[in-house]
């Protein structure tokens, strides 16, 4: 069970709102975990240092009760009266060395972990440290003059609780205050980051899919990643339409064109047939095994490309060009024994190694073919030039050369196109595919061909690999 596009749309975070979601959660989440280590440091700061002012009272205490040891027990109580006003809330006891108590402040606080905390003290373990609610606890061994002493005292830190509470609600309004400001700057941002990429997927949304000519798309945009997806999408375009515009005019070629010239084929041999001079025949069947060799070249080929378009990969292999060349100009001198192909190389000292490229055999030598067979056809002297051009360091050059009437400038920007056949083609054999997909074969092999009449009664055609 397939689920309703509009439903699925539904269920699908807007990135607009993913950005200001997970930024704003990230920056608020570690100010919230900052400020409750912050929170928990100064406890602990608050714990420890209060538990060095009991342990320092403590101290103290003990050694005014030696000083005063031998006085009277009203010195001792003036004593701890004085004390008493030390910390807000506090019980100090002192023990001997037997741990029998000496001495109990005026307070009336009891501690209730007194005897436990006693039994575990020993001068092997001088400290414990404990709480009972929000009271400090500890419990301390020390030794002075030879004297052991054990003492436990309980009190209540008022005034850093105090700063605490206050500490707690700071840290809570620059919380909040963090929050809102985070959650605008967010916002913006959030806005600002998804706004070309809304746009593009709007446009994207409003694309026209029917349309045969191709709109490039164009964002308003400083980001490189766009503007590189926008690039990539409009080759895309440009690539997908063209695998489109090949394939319908290859089905229009294959279920009606070709179906005239193999009609005239056939009604050509029948009225072949009928001859009684085999002088006459001859002539004849030499035009129509050009005319069935380019046909069956053709289908091959176009089925050759429609199953690279189709995503399937090509077979290429290091080739040596020009042996490809020669071996096309044989196939053609058997048909045209009195034409003649020049093959020049340049420089003089060439590199052999360029002129070896990966390459799909069967496409290339096509294509080759559909070069040199116009070449033949639209000159009007037997005779070409072919020159390999091995010069420039990062490109392989080739040009077709022969003399002939060239077409003219308004033509020239139809001359790849489908089914074109210029005013010098009249009288011509051909159907006007072949440099079409001379062109497509050579962009599958990445290379190029350009056509050009530098001079009257000249006609250059250039293939570039790089």
């Amino acid at each position: 069970m397939t689920k309703d596009p509009i439903v699925q749309k539904n269920h699908q975070m807007r990135i607009r709102n993913k950005i200001l979601i997970y930024f704003s959660s990230t920056v608020i989440s570690l100010t919230a975990i900052s400020l409750i280590i912050i929170y928990i440091l100064f406890s602990e700061y608050r714990e420890e240092e209060f538990q060095q002012h009991q342990n320092e009272k403590i101290h103290t205490t003990i050694k005014l009760i030696e000083q005063f040891q031998q006085e009277s027990a009203t010195i001792s109580y003036l004593l701890d009266q004085q004390d008493i006003n030390d910390f807000y809330d506090e019980k100090l006891l002192v023990y001997d060395s037997n741990k029998n108590l000496i001495f109990a402040s005026l307070d009336s606080l009891d501690i209730e972990k007194a005897g436990s905390m006693l039994s575990k003290l020993s001068p092997t373990q001088r400290w414990i440290e404990t709480k009972e609610e929000n009271y400090d606890l500890i419990g301390i061994y020390t030794e002075t003059d030879n004297q052991e002493y054990y003492a436990v005292s309980k009190a209540y830190d008022a005034f850093g609780y105090a700063k605490m509470f206050f500490l707690r609600n700071v840290l809570i309004g620059i919380f909040l205050f963090i929050s809102i400001v985070v959650i605008f700057v967010s916002r913006y941002l959030s806005n600002k980051i998804s706004k070309p990429i809304t746009a593009l997927a709007e446009t994207l949304n409003n694309y026209d899919l029917s349309k045969e000519s191709v709109d490039e798309l164009t964002i308003e945009t400083s980001t490189s990643e766009l503007n590189q997806l926008t690039q990539r999408f409009n080759e895309l375009l440009r690539r997908t339409n063209e695998a489109f515009v090949f394939q319908k005019h290859t089905i229009h070629h294959v279920s009606h064109q070709l179906k005239t010239p193999i009609s005239v084929l056939v009604s050509e041999l029948e009225r072949i047939k009928d001859f009684s001079s085999i002088e006459a025949v001859r002539p004849e069947i030499e035009n129509q095994i050009i005319k069935a060799k380019s046909l069956g070249g053709i289908i091959n080929v176009l089925l050759e490309i429609s199953k690279i378009e189709s995503g399937q990969q090509t077979q290429k292999q290091p080739l040596r060009i020009d042996e490809l060349f020669f071996d096309v100009i044989e196939e053609l001198n058997a048909i045209y024994p009195h034409f003649h192909f020049e093959v020049n190389y340049l420089p003089d000292e060439l590199n052999e190694n360029k002129l070896i490229i990966n390459l799909n055999p069967v496409l290339i030598k096509q294509a080759i073919q559909n070069v040199l067979a116009n070449c033949v056809s639209y000159s009007n002297k037997p005779k070409a030039e072919i020159k390999i051009d091995c010069s420039e360091s990062k490109a392989l050059k080739i040009q077709i050369i022969n003399s002939g009437t060239p077409i003219t400038s308004e033509e020239e920007n139809f001359l790849f196109d489908h089914f074109f056949r210029g005013k010098n083609s009249q009288g011509q054999i051909g159907f006007g595919l072949g440099l079409v997909l001379t062109k497509k074969i050579l962009e599958l092999n990445s290379g190029t061909i350009t056509y050009s009449n530098p001079s009257d009664n000249m006609n250059v055609f250039e293939v570039r690999f790089e």
